[in-house]
């Protein structure tokens, strides 16, 4: 450029020859404002539906497994387990004091001369009257079928519980045919009154259920010491034929509570529920102990011994608590 009729030259070394457009290309905004944030948005929606894809087929597999797991509980063979319309097994509890349990049936005429395979014609109401807290009874379920059964039996209320397992629930393993258990329940409060149901259920089955229905309530005189499974006693006892009335024998007996007494099984068990006052009935001339009058079934009886005179016969003993626990 000249200036002032001069000649002047300026270099320009430092413009390029090349467009500034084409050496530093300007950056699109989308590109370099919105490429990560959508990149992110894409990512997330893909994580998402993986998610879902996950989580409808964990979904339907553990529906899959449940079903299967049911199946496998629930695979037992109803007719196995099941005679004359009935479930194969009853409960009882041995106090004399039982009855239907819903008013649908009546006392057979003659007990020992059923025809039924059942022991009783349905399920068992029974009155229990206790001495206090800590007061038991004995509870016996009986298999009256050919094949083994795995019974959960769980009371339904209150204040009691069975005694093997600290629990409302016990769990039966393998009871054979035509074989009984007999357990022990307890009362954890001294309560006036109450109900409570034991519910014995087919393990693999549960909607095959027998029920026994119980009435508590207080007696007139408690007492501060209960007979328990193994405690040592010393009864006075009768015992009549259930259908005639009979009087069969009476005496003195001294045993552990729950032990087969005579080989009868439920007379040892009978022993439980019995109470006594802390005298332990060692005083002479003090009687501070109580009786009670239990109903034993063949099962539980001379059932098992064969060609005996009492084998079909149904047992009723009078207990009377003489002294208890003391040594062997």
């Amino acid at each position: 450029m000249a200036v002032g009729g001069g000649k002047s030259i300026v270099t320009r070394s430092w413009i390029s020859d090349t467009p500034d457009e084409v050496e530093h290309p300007p950056v699109p905004l989308g590109i370099n404002e919105m490429a990560v944030p959508r990149a992110s948005i894409l990512l997330s929606i893909s994580t998402v539906l993986l998610i879902l894809i996950s989580s409808v087929w964990i979904g339907f597999s553990a529906v899959g497994f449940l079903d299967k797991l049911e199946e496998s509980f629930e695979s037992v063979d109803e007719s196995m387990i099941e005679m004359d319309g009935r479930w194969s097994w009853e409960v009882d509890l041995l106090f004399d004091t039982c009855d239907s349990r819903e008013g649908d049936w009546t006392w057979p005429e003659n007990l020992s001369t059923q025809d039924e395979v059942f022991l009783y014609p349905g399920e068992l109401r029974c009155d229990w009257e206790h001495q206090g807290q800590g007061d038991r009874a004995s509870v016996v379920v009986y298999n009256r079928g050919n094949q083994t059964l795995d019974l959960l039996l769980e009371i339904g209320g209150p204040d009691v519980l069975f005694s093997a397992s600290g629990d409302t629930q016990y769990l039966i393993n393998e009871i054979s045919g035509n074989d009984a258990v007999i357990l022990e329940i307890e009362l954890t409060e001294d309560i006036t009154e109450g109900e409570i149901s034991i519910i014995a259920s087919h393990v693999s089955l549960m909607a095959a259920e027998v029920r026994l229905d119980v009435s508590i309530f207080q007696g007139t005189d408690a007492r501060s010491l209960h007979i328990e499974e193994g405690d040592r006693v010393e009864v006075e006892y009768t015992v009549w034929n259930a259908d005639t009335g009979e009087e069969l024998d009476s005496g003195t007996w001294t045993e552990n509570a729950g032990d087969p007494w005579w080989s009868i099984e439920g007379f040892g068990w009978s022993a439980i529920g019995l109470d006594i006052d802390d005298d332990r009935g060692l005083i002479p001339g003090v009687e501070t102990g109580t009786k009670h009058i239990t109903l034993l079934p063949p099962a539980i009886a001379y059932g098992n011994s064969d060609d005996h005179e009492l084998q079909d016969v149904w047992l009723r003993f009078e207990i009377d608590l003489e002294r208890a626990p003391i040594s062997g």
